[in-house]
């Protein structure tokens, strides 16, 4: 009865939000993850240079920066005709539209520069976007809710593997037909289509409800005014003193508080290393099925359409594991199928190109970064106090991100080092796992979440 309630939970209305959320925050990484790499590939650049134009994905790594000001200021006209969350993702996506009709114009190899400050605009419209899409979906369900929360962390990651995977399939295929045609800038031609799928995600939000406001801005003004009192007088300096000191210290001083600092501080230093190891290998993945003689035909198929399947359907089935068992056991069991995966792209490297080892490698990869995902969201969105959930939440996530993206940066220098010996880097990624898990073992019965 038990399983049939929670399955059953997948049906609330509000999961097709925040399936659609989900999608809209995935998609942008399409466009600075996988095509770029490939973009650069087959324009000779070297695995380095394509494992440091990773270095953009570090924004995500920042975003807690000018969240509180996501959280508090509101767009002109947008705000009044929109809603606060929904005016920020519509400004967002229009401005990674742009870009992308920016880089249908640039030739790689004679403006790479231009081409990665293009890629940062995109990388950065999407961090920030990131940051209210999270707090649109945490707000869709009410705080008193844990197994719906775990319901709509699966959702969120099925969305955003929707929008990464499926966004990847159109990309790759695309890109496909437009070189067999003889199109010469068949990449700038492909990230034009990509452009109507952003236009198409737009239209689909405004379906998506934003919840009426709560006492929220109360609080965070109540938070100002302590602060003002403090200060001692009430005048333009102090009143702004105030204002910059509620919307950055009070989502740390809050989080601090709930938790203690020393739960805090392991919270944090679990939340950095727990993907890294993932990281590593998502980042140069596609460079190691492109060197090994898989097409974009094949790494669509294989990587990315049979990689959808999987991941929707464990993610799904990893969000009901989390409603009965909670996130932190889900964690530990992401976290040892993450090592175990890696080791099969470390046979895959020792083997050779090999289609079925291939399909194996890539659905035990999904299967155990469907788990991780679907834990690890609804951990941190069980962490985070409603007067500042954008804040907290993009703080969290981005602490998480600044692991997978900054230290990741520097897979392809990796491999170079390693003289392109796959094998050694799937092992080491293998063991870049192991931190996270020690970390989340020492802190797993004093953590106040809504899991076990």
């Amino acid at each position: 009865m038990k399983l049939i309630k929670n399955i059953l939970i997948y049906k609330d209305v509000r999961m097709l939000r925040i399936l659609l959320l989900g999608a809209i925050s995935g998609f942008p990484w399409v466009l600075i993850g996988s095509s770029l790499s490939l973009w650069l590939k087959e324009e000779g650049l070297s695995r380095s240079t394509i494992g440091w134009a990773g270095l953009i994905f570090g924004v995500y790594a920042f975003n807690y920066l000018w969240a509180p000001i996501v959280d508090r200021i509101q767009i002109p006209l947008l705000t009044k005709k929109l809603g606060h969350r929904r005016a920020w993702i519509v400004l967002m996506q229009i401005t990674i539209l742009l870009s992308l009709v920016i880089w249908s114009y640039i030739n790689p190899t004679q403006n790479l520069a231009l081409l990665i400050s293009v890629g940062l605009i995109i990388a950065i419209a999407s961090a920030t976007q990131d940051i209210t899409v999270d707090a649109l979906r945490i707000e869709q369900i009410n705080v008193n809710e844990s197994k719906s929360m775990a319901a709509g962390a699966a959702m969120a990651v099925v969305g955003w593997w929707t929008g990464y995977k499926l966004g990847g399939v159109i990309a790759l295929f695309a890109a496909e037909y437009f070189e067999n045609a003889g199109v010469v800038d068949y990449w700038q031609t492909t990230f034009l289509i990509l452009g109507i799928l952003i236009i198409l995600m737009n239209i689909g939000l405004m379906f998506v409800h934003e919840p009426i406001e709560s006492d929220r801005y109360f609080r965070q003004n109540q938070t100002d005014k302590l602060i003002q009192n403090k200060l001692g007088s009430n005048n333009l300096v102090t009143n702004l003193i105030a204002w910059i000191s509620g919307t950055i210290g009070g989502p740390i001083i809050s989080f601090f508080k709930k938790n203690g600092f020393a739960i805090a501080i392991g919270i944090l230093g679990f939340v950095f290393l727990f993907k890294i190891g993932e990281a590593f290998l998502g980042r140069m993945s596609i460079v190691f099925y492109k060197e090994i003689g898989f097409s974009k035909g094949q790494i669509a198929i294989y990587s990315k359409t049979l990689g959808w399947i999987t991941t929707v359907v464990f993610t799904l089935l990893g969000g009901i594991f989390a409603m009965r068992f909670g996130s932190i056991k889900t964690m530990f069991v992401a976290g040892i199928m993450m090592a175990l995966t890696n080791l099969l792209f470390a046979v895959l490297a020792w083997v050779g190109k090999s289609e079925l080892l291939f399909a194996v490698a890539v659905i035990a990869d999904d299967i155990s970064a469907a788990f991780a995902t679907v834990a690890f969201v609804a951990f941190i969105s069980l962490l985070v106090d409603r007067t500042y959930t954008a804040t907290q939440y993009a703080l969290l996530a981005s602490i998480g991100t600044a692991g997978r993206t900054t230290l990741a940066s520097s897979s392809g220098a990796l491999v170079d080092w390693l003289n392109g010996d796959w094998g050694t880097f799937f092992i080491l990624t293998t063991v870049m796992v192991i931190p996270s898990l020690i970390c989340l073992w020492i802190i797993k019965d004093k953590l106040k979440v809504g899991a076990k």
